[in-house]
């Protein structure tokens, strides 16, 4: 899975353009694809690079069978439940490309300047010799994507016959008639297939010879386009069964089938929240962590389907509407800072429900079954923070009668002022993160997680009327 979005470098300059001759003077030296990704996976590993920069939670599982089958040279499938990150580490791959590559200039499929393969770059190579220009292409660019969906076609994959060039006047049995389909055109990079198993069958079978052979034929042309890319898949093994399947023969030719799986350390999904959601308010690491225990709450429940799996997607979601309703709060109350409370994830809860799959026996209880789980979640979470520390100042205020009411729409000034001073206050800040540089809003967020895993552990009373919670309530 992923961590904090990794920075970006600058892309360097495109070297300028030049002939063969002169890229051949120059020492430069072709490499196929696959060599060039192991070579470079090979450097990052003896100098300790990150390979997969962004890419947490595989390090002990996922990475090292990725690098061996890069290593070994193989094409892959990536196998794993939705929002498991397959996407994004099949995107990830492309860094381990050079930076720039040469090509010759104009080429459809990106022909290498040394040996083209081509028609045309191979007509021009002829008549041009050491003079045959040559362009540069960015890694970036080395890369392609595409969505396998039931109406793909073998002409969108490999190639048809391009009607506008026979009505140019070339023949059909002319090579140069062919429009190239999207896997010629990513010759000397990598070809990234999202959800293989919803490609037609026989479709399916168009790509046997690109895998074994590395060619492709179409529509009967005596056409030898021997191609070097790096082809990698991915499936959600319920697809085997429920939507379509990888055709045993095409299995048969990826080199590797490596499972991805969802995120086992709390820390690894706090890392995945900070990258992927997009906050627009202050949303604490203890109300992260609320988060991510409430996802892997999900994925252990016997209420919810577990072969349909809970994306990571469903926890960024949650972080997300959270912090929008930390920050519509602020707009209508006037506060002065916009930051998230515990009080803010109930009310985006029904906004979730459409992302997880239940079981058919809870029919009709799926929110209770969210609330039950996310109470759990809280409770781990006040354990894990605040356990052992003396709350007694807290609990002293609701034994003397008082009451504190709290919602998404009360302020954090009106909170602090039903309490009032409470001694231990400190300590919870420290706890959480927060300090004596707390500000009042993150003062509110601390108070209120503290109050509801008091609440959870029986220690004070709560009530919910009408979205408005009243902690000391009898």
């Amino acid at each position: 899975m992923t961590e904090a979005h990794p920075a970006q470098p600058t892309p360097s300059a495109a070297p300028e353009p030049t002939t063969v001759g002169r890229l051949r003077a120059s020492g430069h030296t072709t490499r196929g694809t696959k060599q060039e990704l192991r070579e470079n996976l090979l450097q990052r590993l003896r100098s300790g690079e990150t390979a997969f920069p962004g890419i947490v939670g595989f390090d002990d599982s996922v990475l090292p069978e990725l690098e061996g089958a890069i290593l070994a040279g193989h094409d892959l499938v990536l196998l794993g439940e939705r929002g498991q990150g397959k996407t994004r580490l099949m995107r990830t791959l492309v860094t381990l490309l050079d930076e720039w590559s040469p090509e010759v200039e104009g080429c459809e499929i990106h022909d290498d300047p040394y040996t083209p393969v081509c028609v045309r770059c191979r007509a021009l190579a002829a008549e041009l010799g050491e003079d045959l220009p040559v362009a540069w292409r960015h890694r970036d660019d080395r890369y392609t994507e595409k969505l396998a969906t039931p109406d793909t076609s073998v002409g969108d994959l490999i190639g048809d016959v391009d009607p506008v060039k026979v009505a140019q006047g070339r023949t059909l049995g002319d090579p140069e008639t062919v429009h190239y389909g999207l896997v010629p055109r990513a010759n000397r990079g990598v070809f990234g297939l999202n959800e293989l198993p919803d490609l037609a069958e026989r479709i399916q079978v168009a790509l046997f010879n690109v895998l074994e052979e590395r060619d492709i034929q179409v529509r009967g042309y005596s056409l030898r386009l021997p191609l070097d890319l790096f082809l990698v898949a991915t499936a959600n093994p319920e697809d085997y069964t429920n939507r379509g399947r990888i055709i045993t023969p095409l299995k048969d030719r990826f080199g590797a089938e490596i499972r991805t799986h969802y995120l086992t350390e709390l820390a690894d999904e706090v890392s995945l929240l900070r990258q992927e959601a997009e906050l627009v308010s202050e949303v604490g690491d203890a109300l992260l962590e609320v988060l991510a225990r409430f996802t892997a709450n999900l994925r252990s429940s016997s209420s919810v389907d577990q072969r349909s799996g809970v994306s990571a997607r469903f926890t960024i979601a949650a972080a997300e509407a959270v912090s929008a309703s930390a920050l519509r709060r602020a707009a209508r109350t006037g506060d002065d800072e916009a930051v998230a409370r515990i009080c803010d994830i109930g009310v985006v809860l029904p906004t979730l429900l459409g992302k997880v799959e239940f079981e058919m026996g809870e029919e009709g209880r799926e929110r209770a079954v969210l609330d039950h789980l996310l109470r759990l979640a809280v409770a781990a979470t006040f354990r894990d923070r605040l356990g052992g520390l003396d709350l007694a100042g807290f609990t002293g205020v609701f034994a003397e009668g008082a009451v504190v009411e709290t919602g998404e729409l009360v302020p954090a000034r009106e909170l602090l002022t039903q309490l009032g001073s409470v001694s231990g206050l400190s300590k919870v800040l420290d706890r959480l993160g927060y300090g004596d540089a707390a500000s009042r809003g993150q003062v509110a967020s601390a108070v209120e997680l503290t109050l509801e895993g008091l609440h959870l552990t029986r220690r004070i009373e709560k009530e919910t009327v009408d979205g408005r919670t009243v902690y000391g309530a009898a």
